[in-house]
Formats: C-alpha cells, structure tokens, sequence
C-alpha cells in the first residue's frame, strides 16, 4: 500500500493498514514533519478511533484539557466568561482536546519504526488495472501497489491525477481562516483561558494555555480568496483584523515575525460522489474535507483510517468490497458533519450586528443550568450513538 500525505488522515491510515498486516509506504511532499499550533477536539467516533489506533495513552498526556472562554469586546474587555467547568461537563469524560502537531507527533511516534516515511517526494502519474497500481513519483522512482491512498488533504494531488481538477469538488465558502501558535503567553489574555471576538463577518480568538500551549485563530468572510491568500498571512490578517485589542496585536506580531508558522487557507468543502476509483482511495479532507467550521476533521480523519483498515481487514484480497463498505460506513456521517459547518458558518462570521447580539445570547444562555444539562444529554446522546456504531 501506498499512502500519499504524512498528516492525520496519512499517518492514522498507515499506522491502521499496517496493524492490519500490510506493508505501506509513505510519500509526503514536505521536506520534513510539519505541524500547526490549532486545536483539535476528539470525542465521540474520534476518541474512539484514536483508542483503537491506540494512541489515546499519549494523546491523554498531551491533553489541554477545557479552559476558561471569555467573549470580549473589539478592544479586548471583557463582556462575559464561561467556566471550563460547563464545556468540560458538556463534553464528558471520553473526550480529549490537544493541538493537532502533537496528534501528529504521537501518530508519527507509533508508526514511523515500522512504516517508512519518504519526504520530499510527490505523486507525478497513477496508472491502474484490476491487480493493481502503479505510481511514478518525483524523485525518479516508480512504485506498485495493490492500494494507493491519497490522504494529502483539500488541495490533494492524487484527487487532482486520478479524479480530476480541484474545481470540480471544491464549494468554496469564501471565507479565510488562519491559526498558529504561540510561543509566548499572551499578556493580555489571562492564563488557562481563551478569549473571542466576534464581530460582524469575522472572529477572532487567542488561547493562553502557557508557553508553547498558546494559539491563536482567525476567519473572516471575504469573497475575494485568492487575492486574500495572494497577501500573505500577515497582510492579510492585519488588515482585516488590526483594529482589535486584546490579545489580537500581539498575536499578530507573532505572525508577522513567523508567517511560515500559520496555516491560512481558504474555507471549503471537498463534495463527491465517491471516495475511490478502483485501486485508489481518498482519505480525510482529500475525499471530504468539511472544514474547520464543523470542527470534527481530525476525528473523521482517525475514524476514516480506522474503519478502512477493519474494511480490510474483513474483506482480505477482495478490496473493491472492501472500499464499498468502507464507504457506506461514513457517508452519513460525514454528509452531517458537513450540513453543521454550513450552519455554522454564520457562528464564526455573523451577517450584522443584530446577527452578533442574537450569538451573543445564545452563548450566555448556556451558563443556564436548565440549558447547560440539555447540551450535556445531546452531547453524551451523540457520543452514545457513536459508540454502538461500527
């Protein structure tokens, strides 16, 4: 097996396909392991799939654990807070919340003895048959497989080689969206908490967790995406996000001494009919992406990789079964998971003002009890679901 992309969704499926008895190979474009300073949350099928991975002992120590959220105004004082204690209720015990690089590092820990991990190199031609596929790489060599996996994200050129061009899949939100970490605590933003501004089309949040444990996250709406991302990070962001304060200025400085750091995208959506094409599969945002707005990547990312291999698994040498059933097993959850983020949308950029105050209510809502057990049950009914599935 062949896996394009050293990421989550690249990494999780080596590590899977290679408990499940096969030799996997992967390439990945990066000269070297990457990683970004933003969060990931992993409850529900992405608890359970980093369990199974069996990960989850190394992620639990990495854990951030919930902390303090504190809504302020556009000069960064405070309008209200929400004790950890209700996130944490809300969320349960099998939940966990680390930054993607160290999710990354400890997939990368349990499979890279065992896997080898070929940087630097991409996937330049993919040719198929009912045996399997061949695949002619960057660096000269040429490589046969009985499975090529592209799990190399929403930009993913096995997608582009083997399903076609980008536009084809992509829904474009137009809206941006950047994170990066902190190597300092940011000053103005108290320790174990985060605060967040929200103003009309745009959000703004930096966490203080500590030094090296802190982040930051913006988006905003703009239609013009390639003009934005032609910028910069630090152009762009500053422009549309300059005027705040708080914790915002320094933040800023902190990109624009390091844009390298930041991830800073456009936000979209990878739709399609299916996720693979006779011996080559999509994994993760490559076949679904359903952006940051839906908050459940990373997990759908480690659920994806754990059910293809038990896919695998199952099926033996019969692949073809394998990948249908593989698919039929997420299809609605990832359909869900990407009706959320268009939702959730208007969360992140609200459309005015009156749109702000109605978010503003909502949020302030949920340190009612009443309200605070309803989102408990939801929250541990979902996880509950999660858990009965396969």
């Amino acid at each position: 097996m062949i896996v394009v992309g050293a990421g989550i969704a690249g990494l999780a499926t080596a590590l899977r396909c290679h408990q499940a008895g096969w030799d996997v190979l992967v390439i990945e474009r990066a000269q070297g392991r990457r990683s970004s300073g933003y969060l990931v949350n992993l409850l529900g099928h992405g608890y359970d799939a980093a369990d199974r991975l069996g990960v989850l002992p190394e992620l639990k120590g990495r854990d951030l654990g919930a902390f303090t959220s504190i809504l302020v105004k556009a000069d960064g004082r405070q309008k209200f807070a929400i004790p950890a204690e209700i996130a944490q209720a809300a969320l349960g015990a099998r939940a966990i919340t680390v930054f993607r690089g160290d999710l990354e590092s400890a997939l990368f820990e349990a499979v890279h003895d065992n896997v080898p991990i070929r940087f630097g190199t991409t996937v330049r031609s993919v040719s198929q048959n009912a045996n399997g596929v061949e695949v002619a790489l960057s660096d000269g060599t040429s490589e046969r497989a009985d499975l090529l996996v592209g799990a190399d994200g929403v930009h993913s050129g096995v997608r582009e080689i083997v399903f076609g061009p980008e536009p084809g899949f992509r829904v474009d939100f137009q809206h941006l969206v950047a994170a990066f970490p902190l190597d300092k605590e940011p000053e103005d933003v108290p320790k174990g908490a985060g605060t967040t501004y929200i103003g009309p089309g745009r959000t703004a949040a930096v966490i203080n967790l500590g030094p090296d444990r802190s982040s930051a996250f913006f988006t905003y709406r703009d239609a013009a995406g390639e003009t934005e991302l032609a910028r910069g990070p630090a152009h762009a962001l500053t422009t549309a996000f300059g005027d705040l304060g708080g914790g915002v200025p320094a933040a800023l400085d902190r990109l624009t001494a390091a844009p390298a750091d930041a991830y800073f995208d456009s936000v979209s959506q990878i739709t399609m009919d299916a996720w693979s094409r006779g011996r080559v599969v999509l994994v993760g945002d490559a076949a679904w992406c359903v952006t940051l707005f839906a908050g459940y990547g990373a997990a759908l990312a480690l659920t994806g990789a754990d059910r293809l291999g038990a896919a695998l698994e199952t099926h033996g040498l019969d692949v073809s079964s394998a990948l249908v059933r593989w698919e039929e097993s997420l299809r609605d959850e990832v359909q869900k998971r990407q009706a959320l983020a268009r939702k959730g949308m208007s969360q992140y950029a609200p459309a005015s003002s009156a749109h702000v105050l109605a978010r503003e209510l909502m949020i302030r809502a949920v340190r009612l009890p009443p309200l605070r057990r309803l989102v408990q049950r939801s929250v541990q009914r979902a996880n509950a679901r999660a858990a009965d599935r396969p």
